[in-house]
């Protein structure tokens, strides 16, 4: 497996769990490739372990097993190496107000990284070039400002400028309208898309939200219990989604089912990832497998036994799902 860009190669990331018994599996097996100038949307619930496998594509967290690679380049986990790797790969957090010192200017928050990596011959100038991309115009008027003094998307602002003054290459945004007002959302979603264009960022996006996804990303990995179960470009994910877990996620977004159907709402919780059950470990809340259609099909005991294998990040589109495997039409919930 090769390309330009970001990517992890059969990562796994384990901690341990809760009361020292075992190992929780947060990352299990994922491949992954962020092309440059591509905009990936990560997707799943909370907990599935798309953010601890954000901060392990940044160097946050250390692979048990597997490797990232930064234009077909492994890794390396030294100091100097990361701290050079991080001009490159820049992260985008989600709460703004919780991300930028109350006390520092919008001056020196934009300027601290410069700082961290060595400065550069005209601060001045970078950070107001950071902030004009960022859409702070005229940059000047926001340098001694405070994060208090500003609205939630311009301190959003503040912070992918911070992010924008290294020149990265990519970056790694998690869900990065999250803590905005819906008004203000489509602003900082098309900030992104515009960077991509104009100085040919690849990015990342962790989110819980499909409707995100359609509205920004060229391709989307839907994750579920640390393993991506589907993947592929935006419009054949959205429109035609052949894993139950993603046509669950999808059916809540309003005028998702286009008044035909109920959304889907899935039982229980996702299982403890320190006990990934067998089989395929979305089967123990599978609609598909609990209305029979899967027994009709006869994969209900593979659902129930037999593993499936990581997904390709090099293949265009992909499930792992033994029902839509087996089935002309994609797997929909009876």
């Amino acid at each position: 497996m090769s390309g330009a860009g970001l990517r992890a190669e059969g990562v796994h990331v384990g901690f341990p769990a809760r009361g020292g018994g075992g190992v929780a599996r947060a990352v299990d097996g994922v491949d992954l490739h962020v092309r440059p100038k591509e905009i990936v949307a990560l997707v799943g619930e909370s907990g599935c372990g798309k953010t601890t496998l954000a901060r392990t594509l940044l160097g946050l967290e250390r692979p048990d097993q597997g490797t990232i690679y930064y234009d077909d380049t492994p890794l390396s986990y030294s100091s100097r190496a990361l701290s050079a790797y991080r001009r490159k790969v820049q992260l985008v957090l989600q709460d703004p107000t919780g991300s930028l010192n109350p006390r520092h200017t919008v001056y020196e928050a934009v300027a601290e990284g410069l700082r961290i990596h060595g400065g550069v011959a005209d601060e001045q100038a970078a950070v107001a070039d950071a902030l004009s991309r960022a859409g702070l115009r005229p940059p000047e008027r926001f340098f001694l400002r405070y994060p208090h003094e500003l609205s939630g998307g311009q301190r959003q602002r503040v912070v992918i400028a911070g992010a924008l003054v290294l020149h990265p290459t990519t970056l790694v945004a998690d869900e990065p309208v999250a803590s905005l007002d819906a008004s203000v959302r489509g602003e900082i979603l098309s900030l992104l898309l515009r960077l991509r264009d104009d100085l040919g960022l690849s990015c990342l996006v962790v989110t819980h939200d499909l409707g995100l996804a359609w509205n920004i990303a060229d391709r989307v990995a839907v994750m579920y219990l640390g393993r991506i179960v589907e993947t592929g470009p935006v419009e054949k994910i959205l429109s035609a989604p052949e894993h139950p877990y993603t046509q669950a996620l999808l059916s809540v977004l309003p005028d998702a089912t286009g008044g035909a159907a109920e959304p889907t709402v899935l039982t229980g919780e996702p299982p403890d990832p320190a006990r990934i059950p067998a089989g395929c470990r979305f089967h123990l809340r599978c609609p598909v497998l609990a209305s029979g259609a899967a027994d009709a099909a006869g994969v209900a005991d593979q659902c129930r036994t037999v593993d499936l294998e990581i997904l390709s990040a090099e293949a265009t589109s992909q499930v792992a799902c033994h029902y839509a495997r087996v089935t002309a039409e994609p797997a929909r919930p009876v």
